[in-house]
């Protein structure tokens, strides 16, 4: 279930973005027993994209929660991002 999580989230991200890099970890093992998941997963996505410039974070973190759509309320209970530009990364 988890592996396919991953691949749901890396090709939505991946169509909306087109990103220079994306890394995506399944923390749910760390929470397992968490009540209120509700069988939904744990991520981190970092991801570098041309998208993300001239945008701060809490708009970075809606064009990720945008791309990911109604998995945000069916797959996902919490992820963590980290949204870059390729020039923050390369800097």
């Amino acid at each position: 279930m988890t592996e396919r999580r991953v691949t749901m989230i890396r090709e939505r991200l991946t169509e909306a973005f087109a990103p220079q890099s994306l890394n995506i970890v399944d923390e749910s093992h760390k929470h397992a027993g968490h009540a209120q998941a509700g069988g939904a997963g744990h991520f981190v996505v970092e991801i570098v994209a041309d998208a993300f410039a001239d945008k701060n974070l809490m708009q970075r973190h809606r064009l990720v929660y945008d791309a990911l759509g109604d998995v945000m309320n069916t797959e996902i209970h919490a992820l963590s991002i980290k949204a870059s530009t390729p020039a923050e990364v390369d800097g």
